[in-house]
């Protein structure tokens, strides 16, 4: 097995970082109002002014996951914090993260494991329990 050189390992942890940087701050922009429309892998890659496969082999080689991997729980991170720390209604949440109410809640419970009202009932739920003790 051969040796891979050191530039091209330098080169695809440039490429990973600039890709989690670029879908950091499209997340930014979409919880701004800034953007309306999520991204997807080839709008990355433009950017990125790489082949959308070479992106995702990249990432995938880099992480172990896919790019969607990183996306996906980013979304999450963010919409668990949506859900906890704001008196959004869970469709204004769902809206404001480019979904539709319905997928919002099936992408939500596909990750999480209960829906976005069980969740944050559940968060509020430790809170009170928290502030009685």
């Amino acid at each position: 097995m051969h040796k891979i050189p050191q530039k091209i390992l330098a080169r695809q942890a440039e490429i990973t970082a600039d890709f989690q940087r670029e879908v950091d701050r499209h997340l930014d922009d979409i919880l701004a109002g800034r953007a309306t429309d999520m991204y997807e892998i080839h709008h990355l890659a433009a950017i990125l002014h790489i082949h959308p496969t070479h992106l995702s082999n990249t990432v995938k080689l880099t992480t172990g996951h896919s790019p969607c991997h990183y996306f996906e729980h980013r979304i999450m991170d963010i919409s668990r914090s949506l859900l906890a720390g704001s008196d959004q209604s869970i469709a204004e949440i769902a809206m404001r993260l480019t979904y539709d109410p319905s997928n919002f809640t099936k992408f939500f419970k596909k990750f999480e494991g209960v829906t976005p009202k069980q969740y944050r009932e559940s968060v509020r739920l430790a809170k009170m329990e928290v502030a009685a003790a």
